[in-house]
């Protein structure tokens, strides 16, 4: 709570930086309200009745929400360890829904559309949007803090605080979309919400990584990290798909281990049982993987010493995962980093990484709108990549709040014998589940 207090402080101080668009939302005129998922503090999230929003700018658009998910990287959130974060905060960054209301300039979707949104916010006209790099937008994040801590700021994000835009999030009955012709992709009657959903970003993101450090048929692969980005990198590395040679999945949580295996057909490496997960690595690849991925990021400290300074603030971020990768990956091979990392870390093993002449790969925040419209036309209508593969669990929205927690604990499901993977958060809009799909459940209980 004392970093936002700071940061907050500091955005204060130094001033929003002047964005093409307007933060957060206005209220509908109707005085209509809604319930949303809030932020409060660490591990403290609630649902909440706020107002509902109405189009802020010509470019908006609203959704009335049919699925929303949490991620992983929700879980920053919950740890307070985003910067700016301000209580009362709508939370959740993925979103698929029908459009609702549409602003005077919005010319490529109509109400009663039913769209997809990109997580990240792109304006579409400036430098980086022009490229294709719509997740690195010039114009729509207004925070000076970002702009300072990393040299220059990155585009906005759904639900993910200030330091990403301050724009409204996702776990809600509805949301404004900013500069929607941009931002939200037709679905087509062939494709369910429940599959959709995850264009938003864990099937963009995981695609992403492989693609951003030209991952080449044939290669092997290490991954750390067996949550949902984790579990779709093993998905796209399969034969059929990028057809990776061998493919070793890094994680301690036995289900999920179990899980890709049966899915995947991975190799495992459960980082309890090992004590060098590196050379656990060279024993099954002996040069080293010419590529790993870090789906794990920044909170998953192991040693007590990198406990004790996040603890007490001497880094933000653990580099013990990369330093694994690192050691175990060949000379000159590649490590693509798909995970967050937000601040600064100690020890990092930069002599390796120099010596044996690895490139280190920041993906940043996936491009979603690059890669929307392809990955829907040539991998999810005709069945190449499932996202539902790892979709386990149908909750409601006014259980989110005790989703987090039971994502967080990464608790095991009994009645149905797998873990928490990834879920799909129904709302009062939403449509008759899809066959095939997880049925409404309730949350698993702690163990």
């Amino acid at each position: 709570m004392a970093v936002n207090y700071l940061s907050n402080k500091a955005q204060e101080v130094m001033g929003d930086k002047p964005t093409a668009i307007s933060p957060g939302y206005e209220a509908a005129p109707s005085g209509e309200t809604m319930e949303a998922l809030t932020w409060h503090g660490v591990r403290d999230v609630r649902m909440a009745t706020v107002p509902k929003p109405t189009v802020s700018d010509a470019n908006d658009a609203v959704i009335r929400i049919t699925g929303s998910t949490v991620c992983g990287s929700d879980l920053h959130l919950y740890h307070g360890e985003i910067l700016q974060l301000k209580q009362g905060d709508v939370l959740g960054h993925e979103a698929i829904g029908v459009v609702e209301q549409v602003g005077d300039a919005v010319r490529t979707i109509k109400v009663g559309d039913r769209v997809v949104c990109s997580f990240s916010i792109s304006c579409g006209q400036c430098d980086m949007c022009k490229r294709d790099l719509g997740s690195m937008c010039d114009v729509v994040n207004k925070s000076s803090v970002m702009d300072k801590l990393y040299g220059k700021k990155i585009g906005g994000v759904l639900g993910y605080g200030h330091f990403l835009g301050g724009f409204a999030g996702a776990q809600s009955e509805a949301m404004r979309m900013p500069f929607a012709d941009r931002n939200c992709f037709k679905v087509p009657d062939s494709l369910p919400d429940e599959k959709a959903l995850y264009l938003s970003d864990i099937v963009c993101t995981s695609y992403h990584s492989v693609v951003d450090v030209d991952f080449q048929p044939g290669e092997t692969a290490a991954i750390w990290g067996a949550g949902p980005i984790g579990l779709n990198l093993c998905q796209w590395l399969k034969p059929d798909l990028f057809n990776a040679k061998k493919v070793i999945l890094v994680d301690n949580d036995v289900h999920r281990l179990a899980f890709a295996r049966d899915r995947f057909g991975v190799e495992t490496i459960n980082f309890d049982e090992v004590k060098d997960v590196a050379a656990a690595i060279q024993e099954l690849v002996p040069i080293g993987v010419d590529v790993s991925f870090d789906a794990a990021g920044f909170r998953y400290a192991k040693t007590a010493l990198h406990k004790a300074m996040r603890a007490v603030a001497l880094e933000t971020d653990s580099p013990e995962v990369l330093n694994e990768a690192i050691r175990a990956t060949r000379k000159f091979g590649k490590i693509s980093i798909a995970a967050d990392y937000a601040g600064t870390t100690n020890g990092f093993l930069i002599g390796a990484l120099m010596e044996r002449g690895i490139q280190l790969k920041g993906n940043g925040q996936a491009p979603t709108q690059r890669y929307i419209p392809k990955l829907m036309k040539e991998y999810l209508e005709p069945g190449r990549f499932d996202p539902t593969i790892i979709l386990t669990h149908r909750f409601k929205l006014e259980d989110t709040a005790e989703i987090y927690a039971a994502f967080d604990e990464k608790r095991f499901d009994e009645s149905k014998g797998v873990g928490l993977l990834k879920c799909f958060v129904e709302t009062k809009h939403s449509f008759p589940r899809a066959e095939g799909t997880p049925e409404l459940s309730k949350i698993p209980e702690r163990t």
